[in-house]
């Protein structure tokens, strides 16, 4: 019993499975696709000996492109060409090529290495398969605040205190967690994929891709900085400059797994921008945005020039913290969609703990 849309494709059937692997189903057709391995996720029938009643989802994105004359960059255009210029990675590319109903040109199979000519309508079917890496990650109630998705990519806003990832001593309380449960209630199974991650006590907006097209897209534009991200912070102190560049390379400090430092010798290139938007009580509020990416860059700079940031206990501890964690949130992400192009600006609300410590107008910002 099928039924199907663009976005995903749902199977309710009762099968024999006495001589299948437990739990798993094999060659699964559905709408001229072959979906191979698909973990089955819901047992409702355990008690009848033999037989499951199952409900299983596939994700699938159709992604359509129009070819136009700008896009014929060499002669002759290989849809692979194409592809790869649309930011399309290898693992991209291999995993089109497994499927001879992947690449749609004008309403017809197509190979990757055809040509593209002006008019032609290009399609790519982007299945997302079940796998042990989604299913390894507990599901969790847990808060999820989400600013924007859409079928390519999700935008919430983490909380302070929250992982992104499992580890040994956050199993089921990352971001992660969260993620699987947002989805699970709504019969998905997406993968993980975090493109900007944020550390754990740092609040604020962190993108989530929802297939590996958009994510090795986002990945790209990271690596390229043109995810352009704007940092809100309260430091100690009041004589900083109104506004500055700090350009000190950032590594390991000794054998620390955890803590970073300015280090000129082995340290990799690092540069933060800040400006000042309040001076209040021997404190000094900042919007902060950065060139690169290095761990614990924004802390590791404010305190390389005397500016801490409050409440954080690893680069500056003292005994009686206004904050029990930084006072850190990514408060603005501005980029380009990775399938529509489009800009996109969004912006998370700055969270009461700050508010408290400085109380300020959201309009100074801009």
């Amino acid at each position: 019993n099928f039924s199907t849309h663009e976005n995903s494709a749902t199977i309710d059937e009762t099968i024999d499975v006495t001589n299948i692997q437990p739990y798993l189903l094999q060659d699964v057709v559905l709408d001229s696709f072959t979906l191979e391995h698909t973990t089955i996720s819901t047992v409702l029938n355990p008690s009848i000996p033999g037989y499951l009643s199952i409900r299983s989802t596939f994700m699938t994105r159709i992604l359509r492109y129009t070819i136009n004359n700008d896009d014929i960059i060499s002669e002759p255009l290989t849809i692979r060409d194409y592809l790869s210029h649309k930011g399309y990675s290898g693992q991209n590319i291999t995993d089109l090529k497994k499927s001879s109903d992947a690449v749609w040109l004008n309403e017809q199979p197509a190979l990757l290495k055809q040509s593209l000519h002006a008019g032609d309508q290009l399609k790519i079917f982007c299945i997302e398969k079940c796998n042990l890496n989604t299913d390894s990650i507990l599901a969790t109630n847990l808060p999820f605040p989400v600013i924007y998705e859409d079928d390519d990519i999700i935008v919430v806003n983490k909380p302070a205190g929250m992982s992104i990832h499992p580890s040994l001593n956050h199993y089921t309380d990352t971001l992660a967690n969260a993620f699987q449960y947002y989805f699970a209630r709504k019969g998905e199974s997406i993968p993980f994929r975090c493109i900007n991650r944020l550390d754990k006590d740092t609040s604020g907006l962190t993108i989530l891709a929802k297939h590996p097209i958009s994510a090795s897209i986002l990945y790209q534009n990271m690596t390229k900085r043109e995810i352009h991200r704007e940092y809100l912070a309260i430091v100690e102190g009041e004589a900083l400059p109104d506004e500055g560049v700090i350009d000190a390379p950032i590594g390991r400090k000794g054998d620390s797994i955890i803590e970073r430092q300015v280090d000129y010798e082995n340290g990799e290139h690092a540069v933060t921008h800040y400006r000042v938007i309040k001076r209040e009580n021997g404190m000094s509020f900042l919007s902060l945005w950065l060139e690169t990416g290095r761990t614990h860059q924004i802390r590791v700079h404010m305190k390389h020039i005397g500016y801490p940031l409050i409440g954080d206990d690893l680069y500056h501890p003292v005994l009686e913290p206004i904050m029990n964690r930084q006072a850190l949130h990514s408060y603005r992400l501005t980029f380009e969609h990775p399938i529509t192009g489009k800009e996109m600006r969004l912006t998370a609300p700055i969270p009461d703990d700050m508010k408290q410590i400085m109380p300020f107008s959201e309009d100074a910002i801009e």
